[in-house]
């Protein structure tokens, strides 16, 4: 009797674990299908918002900081100046900037040398550093540099890692070391890499296959 109990106990706690999982998932998966859209700032600010409540309350997940920190550092990077200006936007970039931080140090705290949240970094960085290219290239520059690098160690079949390489190769001028013919190696790097990036949960990064599609588009 005591052991039919235990393998009772056993079965209604797995259930409930099982539940619980399944919980999580339908509640992130129909904001993570979010991520490729063309979203503006303020439905990338709220889809942080609400990565950052299933957070808290699961508290012991990495991917939902995860996504709340790139989607807040997706916003401030779309609330930018996109008329080329090299001032001082530090007003804008750094609120965002300071967001995502906060929220990446989150996931940074449940996930140890994890190659996409350092791809994030990178991003934190940028924004850091296009808030005033002038003042902070040294400093933000190296440092999303320094995370792109880790990242790549980390994991170098990430093709999230090489997205961000082709971005700035595609974006930087020719005299400060941008290439646009080798940005493109890297966005077709990336495409190849998609075909076996398979994520082992529905949950775990996969975004980036729209922007790849973009940037080679431009190409034809």
């Amino acid at each position: 009797m005591k052991k039919y109990l235990l393998t009772l106990t056993t079965v209604l706690w797995l259930c409930a674990a099982f539940a619980q999982n399944d919980k999580y998932t339908n509640a992130m998966l129909p904001k993570i299908a979010l991520l490729d859209s063309n979203n503006s700032v303020d439905e990338w600010k709220s889809l942080s918002n609400a990565f950052e409540r299933i957070a808290d309350a699961e508290k012991t997940k990495w991917e939902p900081y995860y996504y709340a920190s790139f989607c807040m550092v997706t916003a401030g990077s779309r609330a930018m100046p996109t008329d080329g200006s090299m001032g001082d936007n530090t007003k804008i970039s750094d609120p965002y900037a300071d967001k995502a931080e906060q929220l990446l140090d989150k996931a940074s705290a449940l996930s140890k040398d994890n190659s996409e949240i350092y791809c994030v970094s990178k991003m934190i960085h940028s924004l850091r550093m296009r808030g005033n290219p002038m003042a902070r290239y040294m400093t933000e520059g190296a440092k999303a540099s320094e995370a792109l690098e880790k990242a790549k160690k980390l994991n170098p079949y990430n093709p999230r890692v090489y997205i961000l390489e082709g971005e700035d190769k595609y974006y930087t001028p020719e005299q400060y070391g941008g290439d646009k013919d080798e940005a493109k190696k890297l966005f077709e790097k990336a495409k190849d890499l998609f075909s076996i990036d398979k994520a082992i949960t529905p949950t775990e990064p996969q975004w980036g296959q729209g922007l790849v599609w973009y940037f080679l588009s431009q190409y034809k």
